[in-house]
This record gives structure tokens, C-alpha cells and sequence, in this order.
């Protein structure tokens, strides 16, 4: 049984868990009792034995489908030879407070209605626990359906029947009727009411609305950028404001491949790209709980931090589920994350830029936080000098990667523009000057090869690597800088596979294969293509760049050449930098692209070729 493109399917989120619908009207993907849960449907992983929930109109293709304007509701139409209907599928939301906007109503919500003739509905619900591991069985209460050992209770007015471990059943709909099916994953003894269906949608959609209304961006690629940030907003855990990189674990960066990792983590490499979308778009509250959570977890880690955590603030043990045969025969399937073990330098760099952002748009970071970022300048000014893992989490030996360098210098930067903020005459500032300004040093002299014409992955290594092309967007050196531009031209040139599309790298890793174009790389290069004037070359890029979304406009992790989608989905890195890149083209609209970033980071001054900013 074949798969479905992985961009082809329908995101849903209450910003507790997520769920991924195929284009058949098909859940294939839900975890609970939150996002890092057990995945109770997860056909996405294994057509045999994944669990699904299946929702057919007989005699309909697939629906046509899009999503209610400002919303995460989808709206999918099924036109057959009898009739008509339209289904509307949503995790339910609800308004909260001014600290956590956005509330969990915790149901799934399947709603079919016929508005021509006469259709027939067929339903089934097929939960396994264990990621598909093991069947359940079904009991019925006061006219409830309770799975057994799974916190999930069904409440509909279609007659269902227990076929074995599903939930079937079918039904005749003329014009004017709907059927509603809630999946309750909140209330694990089954107790209370079941909440009206007709209510669930117009505060959902309401809820969204407002959420999406309190951004007054109309710059370029307003709609992409708006789309994105609900994606952002569906990722972001309501009870801690972390961001996860994605809704999935172990869908493919090759297909039939072994590059399959679990993403429902939260990296720190996201916190200054995530702090400056949230700020720039009206999401101030939002950006606040993330940089909390962010030192928060910060200040329960010992030194070295870990560069990804889980939306509770721990990760869990990677380990392999060998019952499943994985997305297109892609194996083995992983859960957890062994690079949370890695050490990974850039991490300090992401932290203290995201603390240096949101001093410089709120100057609220207390004496306790500075106090916490202090520390790990201090880190970063003993340890600078030491190999690590790097950014990509290359599975090997530690070694000299250049974007941990320029990240490291970011660190060191950051906190010397924070000290001088906060005017805090006891950190030892002069100590971070000299190891930034030897830091830059050492990256201009060994992190540069002048055979090759490019910043390099490694120290002493020839291979590309397209982090690199972060180095004017954190303002290690200008964008018109000689090296950056020569940089930029060879990772054009070596690194594409297809038009726009940009590797991260080609070294060898240690695994078999190879993986697709990184969108968040491919964004990026739009970015740096901005700082270096050249608008022209940006924008066709970002109009290249578009043609790839799915057709619901989200984007995976990566594409393969031909357009595939690959990877976890949907992938906060890439809608990130989209936004980046799309923030930067339209400030370059009017005025010097360098300027405009200067001015609206407040942190890239314009200086000669090679001279340390600050």
C-alpha cells in the first residue's frame, strides 16, 4: 500500500499534541496524552499495523481541502455521483489568559455534512497503544466509548459498533444532516460531558482568528508569513511555550533510508529566529514564555548544556520500534533523540542571542537570568578552543566545526552588548573581548580555505557547509565581505541540487546515503543574498522557494530534487527562515539591505571588511 507525499498531509494542532490527516480524510498520526506521547495512530509509520482513524464518503475521491482563513480548521469537500459533503476537522481550541493565550480543548472533533443530495459515511477507529505495538478493545458507557488502556473516550451520534479492536460504522446522510464524532484524549476516567460540537468550532475558529489577528505584518509574502506563524503557534507547547522542530518522529531524509530521527523536541538553534518572528509579528507574549522556558532550562542543566530538550525540560532514551516498517519502507524507526548526549557549542551562541533580542525589544531580563547567561559567557570563554559535535549532529568525533566557532563568537558578543545593557561592571568583560577578538581571528585564519574559495565545515577540512551562511545574519562579518561572497557563490555552486535547493553538506557522516536539500539552508541563502544587495537574485529565489510548499503551504525539513518531500513534518526550522527571509526582503524594499537589517536587529553594524562587530 503506497504512502502519501509527506507534504500532502493536513497539520492539525491544540497546541498539547498534533495530528497529521492524509488526503483521504484519514488521522494517521496522533500522539497522547501530548505532542511527545504514544503515537495511538500511527499508519503514517506502518500501513499494517499503525493505528488510524478512517473517515470515507463512498463513491467521493479524495476531498478537496483547505484550511478555514487564520486557522488550523480544515475543511475538506467530497463530491460523488449522489450528493455532496463537507467535513471539518480540528483539535479544539479556546481562549485563555494573558499568559498562555491559546487553551488545549484536548478533543479531535470529525464533523461530515451533507449540503447536496445524499451521501454514505463509513467511520473507523483504530487506536493502538505502543505506537501501533498493541490493538485495544472497546467498552461502552452511558453511550460512550472508552478504549481500554488508552486515555481516549468517543462521543458521536452515528451508531458505532465494536468490530474487534475498531470502532466502525455507517450511515445514509441527506442533504441538511451532519455527523459528528469527538475523540476525547483529555479526560482519562471518562468522566463529565461531552461538549457541544457547534460551540467546539466557532471558538476554535474565533480562538485562531484572534491569535492570528493580534499580527499587523502586510509586508512582502504576507499570507506565507502568516501561515507559517500559526504553524509556529501549532508547535509551540501550551504549557511551557517550547517549540518543537516538528510534529513527527522517523519520517525519512532519504526515502528507504536509515536518516530517521525523532523531531518533537525543542533545539535551542531555533530561540533567537523564534524570539525576533514572535516579537516582529505582535506575538510579544508568546516570545516571553519561550525565552523563559528557555532559562529556565538553562538553569537546570550543568555545563555543557544539551542542545535539545523535550517540551517538559528532559528528553527520553533514543531507541529503535522494530515492529514498525516505517514511511516507505524507511527503517529503522526511532524514537528519541541520542544528540541530546552531543555536545554542541552553538547552542551558547542561539541562547545568549535570542537573551541579547529580547533585552533589546522588552529590557526585562532580571538580575537572576543575567546572572544565568553570565555564567555560560564565562563557559564559553574558558572552553572556546575545544572540538565538538556541531550543529548538523554528525554521529562522529568531535572536531573544530567552523558555524560552532562563529556561534561561540556570537556568545561571547552577545554577552558583552548585554553587560553593557545592563551596565554590569562586575563581568569580566575584558576577558570575553579577547576571546571573541581571538576567536575571530583563529575563524579568519583556519576556517577559511583559500584552495577551495569558502568558510569550510571543519577546520583543516575542503568540505561546504551552508550554516555558514548564518555568518553575516549574526554579524561575524558583513555580507559584501570578499570571503562571505566567494563563500556564497561556492555553496551555489556545490551545494544545489535543484533550483533554490541547498545540502547542508556533503562530508561524509558515517551513515549510509544521502539527504535532500535543507530548506532552513535554502531560506537562509535568501537571507544573505538580501545582506549582499542583491534583491533581484533574493526574491526569485523565495518566489522558487514558494512553488515547493505542499498543497496545504507547509513545508517539510527537506526536499529531494525532484520536489519530494522529506523528513519531519511540518518543520519549524524551515517556516522560521522563511519568515527571516521574507522579513528581509521586504525591509530591503526601500533602503540598503545591510542598513535595514542593522536597524531592525539592532545588532549587525556596518564596519570594514573583517573587523570584529562591537
Amino acid at each position: 500500500m503506497s504512502f502519501p507525499p509527506i507534504d500532502s498531509y493536513a497539520f492539525l494542532s491544540d497546541t498539547h499534541t498534533a495530528a497529521l490527516v492524509a488526503p483521504d480524510g484519514t488521522v494517521e498520526w496522533f500522539c497522547v496524552p501530548h505532542f511527545e506521547g504514544d503515537a495511538v495512530f500511527a499508519r503514517l509509520l506502518d500501513r499494517r499495523v499503525g493505528g488510524a482513524f478512517s473517515l470515507t464518503v463512498h463513491g467521493c475521491p479524495a476531498p478537496d481541502r483547505r484550511y478555514l482563513p487564520d486557522t488550523l480548521v480544515l475543511r475538506s469537500e467530497y463530491d460523488g455521483p449522489g450528493g455532496t459533503a463537507v467535513g471539518r476537522d480540528f483539535l479544539a481550541v479556546g481562549p485563555g489568559d494573558a499568559a498562555q493565550p491559546i487553551r488545549a480543548g484536548r478533543v479531535l472533533v470529525r464533523q461530515v455534512t451533507a449540503e447536496r443530495g445524499a451521501v454514505r459515511l463509513a467511520v473507523r477507529i483504530a487506536p493502538r497503544s505502543g505506537y501501533g505495538a498493541r490493538a485495544t478493545g472497546w467498552t461502552q458507557v452511558d453511550g460512550q466509548w472508552h478504549a481500554s488502556g488508552i486515555p481516549l473516550r468517543v462521543v458521536t451520534d452515528l451508531p458505532l459498533v465494536a468490530d474487534g479492536a475498531a470502532l466502525t460504522g455507517e450511515v445514509e446522510l441527506p442533504a441538511g444532516r451532519t455527523v459528528t464524532i469527538l475523540l476525547d484524549y483529555g479526560d482519562g476516567d471518562g468522566a463529565g460531558p461531552a461538549p457541544d460540537p457547534a460551540g467546539l468550532l466557532d471558538e476554535t475558529c474565533r480562538t485562531w482568528r484572534d491569535w492570528s489577528g493580534r499580527s499587523d505584518y502586510v509586508g512582502f509574502a504576507a499570507d506565507a508569513v502568516r501561515r507559517s506563524a500559526l504553524v509556529l503557534r501549532g508547535l509551540s507547547f501550551d504549557e511551557t511555550g517550547a517549540l518543537l522542530a516538528a510534529a513527527t518522529a522517523a519520517l525519512p531524509e532519504e526515502i528507504g533510508g536509515v536518516r530517521n530521527w525523532d523531531y518533537r523536541y525543542t533545539w535551542h538553534r531555533d530561540a533567537a529566529l523564534l524570539l525576533l518572528a514572535l516579537f516582529r509579528l505582535g506575538h510579544a507574549e508568546e516570545g516571553r514564555r519561550y525565552l523563559h522556558f528557555l532559562l529556565d532550562i538553562c538553569a537546570t542543566q550543568a555545563d555543557p548544556i544539551a542542545p535539545l530538550v523535550g517540551i517538559h525540560g528532559h528528553t527520553t532514551p533514543e531507541r529503535e520500534l522494530p515492529h514498525l516498517s516505517g514511511y516507505a519502507a524507511s527503517r529503522p524507526v526511532r524514537i528519541g533523540n541520542e544528540a541530546a548526549d552531543q555536545v554542541q557549542f552553538d547552542t551558547y551562541g542561539h541562547i545568549l542571542d535570542a537573551a541579547l533580542v529580547y533585552q533589546q525589544l522588552t529590557g526585562d531580563l532580571t538580575g537572576d537570568q543575567w546572572r544565568l547567561l553570565r555564567g555560560h559567557v564565562d563557559t564559553m570563554a574558558r572552553r572556546w578552543r575545544e572540538p565538538d559535535h556541531g550543529t548538523w549532529e554528525i554521529r562522529g568525533p568531535r572536531r573544530h566545526y567552523v558555524n560552532s566557532k562563529v556561534m561561540t563568537w556570537v556568545c561571547l558578543d552577545r554577552g558583552i552588548r548585554l553587560a553593557d545593557l545592563l551596565d554590569d561592571r562586575d563581568a569580566a568583560v575584558d576577558a570575553w573581548r579577547r576571546a571573541r577578538d581571538d576567536l575571530h581571528a583563529e575563524v579568519l585564519e583556519r576556517g577559511y580555505d583559500h584552495t577551495v574559495g569558502s568558510f569550510v565545515l571543519a577546520y583543516d577540512s575542503t568540505d561546504l557547509d551552508a550554516s555558514l551562511l548564518r555568518i553575516p545574519l549574526v554579524g561575524f562579518l558583513p555580507a559584501d565581505d570578499p570571503r562571505m561572497l566567494a563563500t556564497i557563490d561556492r555553496i551555489r555552486q556545490r551545494l544545489a541540487i535543484g533550483p533554490a535547493l541547498i545540502r547542508r553538506y556533503q562530508a561524509d557522516d558515517g551513515l549510509p546515503g544521502e539527504e535532500g536539500a535543507f530548506l532552513l539552508c535554502s531560506f537562509e541563502l535568501v537571507s544573505a543574498l538580501v545582506l549582499t544587495g542583491d534583491r533581484e537574485s533574493a526574491r526569485q529565489l523565495f518566489d522558487q522557494l514558494s512553488a515547493y510548499a505542499g498543497p496545504l503551504g507547509f513545508y517539510p525539513e527537506q526536499l529531494a530534487a525532484d520536489g519530494t518531500a522529506l523528513g519531519n513534518y511540518p518543520q519549524a526550522f524551515s517556516h522560521l527562515a522563511l519568515i527571516e527571509a521574507a522579513l528581509n526582503l521586504d525591509a530591503a524594499g526601500d533602503r540598503d539591505a545591510l542598513h535595514a537589517w542593522a536597524e531592525r536587529t539592532r545588532r549587525v553594524p556596518a564596519g570594514r571588511p573583517g573587523t570584529p562587530p562591537g
